[in-house]
């Protein structure tokens, strides 16, 4: 096999690839076979058909034609591999000569990954918030544990954030009741912001059997765009009675006999979480540091290939488009910048690392783990969850690489992160 090699520009290159016939006596070989159990030729078992006949009654031509299918793509590989290239894009192949009993002739055009250098992770200094826990952010986790134990008393007075209302809704357009908007006895915390657009304002201030309206407009469905006109009563005013905070409650609330136990432990439980919201920090931290250090081509038609498939459906204004691209600019930097940093360390992918990425991704599909796995597979996609998994463990390594301190000047030791976050999984 002859190889040309051509860079059309940083993101992009082509081959000259001819190989001669001899070199593809297995994709002959696969060819025929491929053939010989398509077709029926009386006189032949099935699969048995000698290559002559198969010559003769479907054509030299549909032979050669199938023999390409398969020997391209084996050429194209070597090509790849021989330059040491990494395509992130379909390649465009044209056959240009095919010369009987001599040699077929094709050029490939795909876009690559850019060549660049990778900036020295391991010398990054990052800065993350520190931890501060004072007694008033206790206070307040100890107070939303109270609520959870809280009982509902109802009140005769006008309605305020914090309270939890019983409500009658329904939705009305031209006369036409809405059954979508439409409930009895709903119970709703007023000030959460979580019920339509407008409720809260409309409902805030009204008392016991009063009744609110506002208009709804739906930005999609049935009803897009057309003005809804929402009443609601408010059946009942409660205020949440919270349960005095003493040792009883302790002991009702958790596994510990004293209020101070209790404290303790909410202390040690939040400083916990304020760790890993520093971890995290950390982890975008260096992505973004990383990304920023290196100026990198990227392949403009696989973005505009994305994009367009993204946007097929006509959804989406001009801001929403700006910013799809925008992620997806960052997103195939990303993957260009942790590929590398993975080829540098030798970063390998074990079969517990992917079972366990397959536990934590199958939920995001609504699936189970096995049936995750088993459509990863039918789809062709386990090589790109490999991928994803040895993206996510070059960014450990340059995340461990780098030295991470809080705004207070405190070296943080991400790995104590691992330990707290087992003691949270625990409970």
């Amino acid at each position: 096999m002859k190889a040309d090699f051509e860079r059309l520009s940083p993101t992009s290159v082509k081959f000259q690839i001819t190989v001669p016939f001899e070199e593809m006596s297995k994709s002959f070989d696969t060819a025929y076979d491929r053939i010989a159990k398509q077709i029926n030729i009386p006189g032949f078992r099935k699969g048995k058909i000698p290559t002559r006949i198969i010559d003769q009654r479907v054509g030299r031509g549909a032979v050669i034609e199938e023999a390409l299918n398969d020997a391209i793509p084996t050429a194209y590989e070597q090509a790849i591999r021989e330059q040491s290239l990494y395509p992130v894009g379909r390649p465009v192949v044209d056959v240009t000569e095919i010369a009987e009993e001599a040699h077929v002739a094709f050029t490939v055009e795909v876009e690559v990954r850019p060549d660049f250098d990778l900036p020295g992770y391991e010398t990054l200094k990052i800065e993350v918030d520190a931890v501060d826990i004072d007694s008033k952010q206790v206070d307040e986790q100890v107070d939303a544990l109270r609520t959870r134990f809280a009982t509902l008393k109802t009140v005769e007075r006008a309605s305020k954030d914090g309270d939890v209302l019983l409500i009658d809704i329904a939705g009305d357009l031209d006369g036409d009741n809405i059954a979508d908007l439409t409930a009895s006895a709903l119970s709703y915390e007023l000030g959460t912001d979580g019920m339509l657009p407008g409720f809260d304002d409309a409902v805030r201030g009204a008392k016991a059997e009063e009744v609110r309206s506002f208009d709804f407009t739906p930005e999609a469905g049935e009803h897009a765009d057309k003005a809804i006109k929402v009443s609601v009563t408010v059946k009942a005013v409660r205020e949440r009675e919270l349960p005095e905070l003493n040792d009883d409650f302790a002991q009702l609330a958790s596994e510990f006999d004293t209020v101070a136990e209790l404290r303790a432990d909410v202390e040690t439980r939040y400083a916990r979480l304020k760790r890993m919201e520093q971890g995290y920090q950390a982890r975008e931290k260096v992505q973004d540091v990383l990304l920023n250090a290196v100026d990198i081509a990227l392949p403009e038609k696989v973005l505009a290939d994305e994009i367009e498939e993204h946007f097929k459906d006509g959804h989406g204004d001009d801001a929403h488009k700006e910013e799809f691209a925008q992620n997806s600019r960052n997103s195939l930097k990303a993957q260009f910048v942790f590929d590398k940093i993975a080829e540098t360390e030798q970063v390998a992918v074990s079969e517990q690392e992917l079972s366990a990425w397959l536990v934590q991704q199958a939920p995001r599909y609504g699936m189970q783990p096995q049936e995750f796995a088993d459509s990863l597979v039918q789809s062709g996609g386990v090589q790109m969850a490999i991928a994803d998994v040895r993206r996510a463990k070059a960014l450990e390594i340059a995340l461990k690489s780098a030295q991470v301190v809080d705004s207070k000047g405190k070296i943080i030791n991400l790995d104590d992160l691992d330990a707290d976050l087992a003691a949270l999984s625990q409970g």
